[in-house]
């Protein structure tokens, strides 16, 4: 069980990472007031969230492994977003961002179910946060 459990927190703050990592990427780029307010309504919320997951894996004394993707992620959104720059366009980089976060961590919470149910909950948080995030992006595109 706290095997599972140090994984699926381990996921989970990759996922909060790459959410946020991605919010701060299209910031700049961000023209429409309303869209600014709510990537920031977003980034504090997955903050907050990661939070609450480190302190969880500390409390385990789990070690974290950084991930390169979030690299390829900066410089895809990058080039997208030199291409074509509107509120469209960085809603729909979101929202395939916040579908790949869905999948990913749907299928961690079938693959660790052993985990606590703590982690569980942290993990269900964040996919209702991604959910609610793809629908409040869609008046923007």
């Amino acid at each position: 069980m706290e095997e599972q459990t140090g994984k699926l927190l381990k996921e989970c703050s990759s996922g909060c990472k790459m959410a946020i990592n991605s919010l701060n990427q299209v910031r700049d780029f961000v023209k429409d007031e309303k869209l600014h307010q709510l990537l920031d309504e977003y980034d504090k919320k997955h903050k907050a969230l990661e939070e609450d997951i480190s302190r969880l894996l500390e409390n385990m004394e789990t070690e974290r492994s950084a991930s390169c993707s979030s690299c390829i992620s900066r410089l895809t959104t990058d080039v997208k977003l030199m291409i074509h720059d509107d509120s469209s366009q960085i809603a729909k980089l979101l929202m395939d961002g916040c579908n790949m976060g869905i999948q990913s961590i749907g299928k961690f919470l079938n693959e660790y179910e052993e985990a606590s149910s703590e982690s569980r909950s942290l993990a269900k948080k964040l996919l209702h946060m991604d959910e609610q995030l793809m629908k409040e992006l869609k008046p923007f595109l």
